[in-house]
């Protein structure tokens, strides 16, 4: 309809079907997407199409960014993933979260980490009295520092080295801080690493760490407290996803009376009492795009590198959303819940991995025929598909469109007391033992060893 017509000043040529003539006829070198309101299928589709002509594709800011004022219309910039697989902006309940956050002490574990990271960013908009930044590494840790005094000169914060499993040392910092909102996002997360030789550690960080700041957080008196947790807890194939089933079980229990089993053998937290009941909070999500250890950054590299790019199998899928995205629902949930929910995030349609290698081959400027894709079959513990929720539970609806909550199996607190003794207690024993103990804990876990079958 715009066809023939002139938009200050400059003639509109033809549709978005008619890009290579267009494109050979005036021998274009870049293209501009300024299509910030078009479906992220709409604006993929262009780009790849843009990219198959060795067209260099180039964006608009965000209307958000504009908005802010972070950035002017005339900064463009070379089209990233996250444009095309991102989604549309979250919609968030800001004076709520305000009334939770601002002015109020927030402690986040894994600060240092990629969705740890950004809960604080995304924390700070809402002008925290004390940002509590936990973290087991130190170079981490400065570099969110580093980035505070940069972009947030204003907010005061406390950086704190320490490790989830120090009960002497979380029960000292929630005893000096005294947090109101706890996030709790420490957790080894990568598949592999935690399938061989690690998988007691995997327990201990994941499940027993979880306990310790969650029992800390009670003692403390802070009023909520919201761990993240992993569409892998759902049927878990692998260690590191039936530990945070269990981490969401550690959560459940807590929510109902407490679990501290008397034999416990660790030291109590410092601070007794409390300034109320405390909410435990669980939130499930899938990938992020470019977190640490996942796809992106690699397949990044090794396009750099002039390829091949190594995908486990042609048909393996995966959600995807952006790290923002995933910060600001996961302070939605804490936001919205009231204690005992496992909250499950709308993570969109599903991809192919071997989809995403080649959108990132054709964004490069580069053909399959210069950077290859080769595939090496499922790593320990893979699924070829992941999903959001068991056989065993459905879900609720919630105000939040990108929310739901799971109706998971209830978790026993005798149960889990037992299960954590045996955590705590175990030092040396075998990869069988551990899961052997993860079949009795989480009936569903069912170790993948290949797209087709589990170990019983």
């Amino acid at each position: 309809g715009k066809r023939g017509r002139l938009i200050q000043g400059i003639p509109v040529l033809g549709t978005t079907q008619e890009v290579k003539r267009w494109a050979d006829k005036h021998a274009v070198r870049d293209v501009i997407l300024a299509l910030p309101s078009a479906a992220h299928a709409v604006r993929t589709h262009l780009a790849d199409q843009c990219a198959g002509l060795g067209l260099n594709i180039l964006t608009v800011p965000s209307m958000d960014d504009l908005m802010q004022g972070r950035v002017s219309v005339a900064s463009l910039r070379k089209i990233e993933l996250d444009d095309l697989l991102g989604r549309d902006p979250v919609s968030l309940d800001c004076q709520g979260l305000h009334e939770l956050l601002t002015d109020k002490v927030v402690m986040v574990t894994g600060a240092g980490g990629s969705i740890g990271s950004e809960l604080c960013r995304q924390l700070a908009h809402f002008k925290p009295r004390l940002l509590v930044l936990f973290e087991q590494g130190e170079f981490a840790l400065y570099g969110m520092e580093q980035e505070f005094a940069q972009c947030c000169p204003e907010q005061p914060l406390v950086c704190v080295i320490g490790d989830v499993k120090d009960a002497v040392r979380v029960g000292q910092v929630m005893h000096d801080y005294r947090p109101d909102v706890v996030f709790h996002a420490a957790a080894y997360k990568h598949v592999p690493l935690m399938e061989q030789v690690n998988t007691l550690q995997a327990l201990k960080n994941n499940v027993l760490g979880t306990w310790v700041v969650a029992q800390a957080a009670k003692q403390a008196g802070v009023g909520k407290f919201v761990m993240i947790s992993t569409d892998k807890a759902v049927n878990p194939t692998n260690v590191m996803g039936a530990s945070k089933r269990l981490a969401e079980m550690v959560c459940q229990a807590m929510q109902g009376d407490g679990t501290n089993p008397a034999s416990f053998p660790l030291p109590r937290p410092l601070s007794q009492g409390g300034r109320g009941e405390t909410r435990y909070i669980s939130v499930r999500f899938g990938n992020v795009l470019g977190s640490s250890g996942s796809v992106i950054p690699k397949f990044q590299k090794q396009i750099e590198a002039g390829g091949p790019i190594t995908v486990t199998h042609p048909e393996i899928t995966r959600f995807f959303m952006s790290i923002p995205e995933a910060a600001q629902l996961v302070l939605q949930a804490g936001l919205m819940g009231q204690g005992g929910e496992i909250f499950v995030l709308d993570m969109g349609e599903p991809m192919k991995i071997a989809d995403l290698a080649r959108l990132m081959i054709r964004l490069s400027g580069k053909s399959e025929d210069e950077i290859r894709i080769e595939y090496s079959g499922l790593r320990p513990g893979e699924k070829l598909y992941e999903e959001l929720l068991s056989d065993s539970e459905s879900t609720l609806p919630t105000p939040h469109p990108k929310l739901r909550v799971a109706r998971a199996r209830d978790a026993v607190a005798d149960d889990v007391a037992v299960m954590l003794d045996w955590i705590a207690r175990s030092e040396s024993v075998s990869d069988a033992e551990v899961r052997a103990k993860l079949r009795e804990w989480v009936p569903e876990y069912c170790q993948a060893v290949h797209s087709a079958t589990c170990l019983p």
